[in-house]
């Protein structure tokens, strides 16, 4: 099957997922135009076919339109294809996927859930290049000490602080992390 790719309305603009055989591939957070949007999709899915949402696709989109919508949205089902991420990502995005809607944790808290406890840094690195933006819910993680860190969207921190307040956190500096981290065992994926 080859990438196909995209665009869809949201109320924040318009996003864009690419998919292929095994699952979402990437997905798009809006730029300041369907345009630039479709442009910043396929420069990362060169080639990728322009095609309405189906199956799996059809599924992400119409989960992202209502969580942005502010709509209870739980993404974690969504099939996503990371068989050409690194083992690394792949651990940091399975664990971010599972940050409840209104909560939020931080680089450290998720590198100690992955069994990496030194690694706040690499997981803010592994979060800044997420193909999966929503999908994987990297603006639910923040800085130590209430800072947000980085966010690599178009709209920088402004965007993250968007996204929390869609998801009901109007002052995510002062959220409590997710008792998920406390749960056992740690999450591992198979290299």
């Amino acid at each position: 099957m080859p990438v196909l790719y995209a665009l869809f309305d949201t109320a924040i603009g318009v996003c864009g997922l690419a998919w292929g055989a095994h699952g979402i591939l990437g997905a798009q957070l809006p730029e300041t135009s369907a345009q630039k949007t479709r442009a910043r999709l396929l420069q990362c899915f060169p080639g990728a076919g322009d095609k309405a949402a189906a199956g799996e696709a059809e599924r992400a989109a119409e989960g992202i339109a209502a969580l942005l919508r502010g709509e209870p949205s739980d993404l974690s089902g969504i099939l996503l294809d990371m068989s050409t991420l690194p083992p690394f990502h792949r651990r940091v995005y399975a664990a971010a996927r599972a940050i409840p809607r209104g909560s939020t944790v931080t680089y450290g808290a998720l590198a100690d859930s992955i069994g990496a406890p030194r690694a706040a840094r690499a997981v803010g690195q592994a979060l800044a290049r997420n193909p999966f933006p929503l999908l994987v819910p990297c603006h639910r993680v923040t800085g130590a000490n209430g800072r947000m860190g980085g966010f690599s969207a178009h709209g920088g921190i402004a965007t993250k602080l968007r996204l929390l307040a869609i998801e009901g956190l109007d002052r995510p500096w002062e959220a409590r992390s997710s008792p998920w981290l406390l749960r056992e065992p740690v999450l591992r994926l198979p290299a």
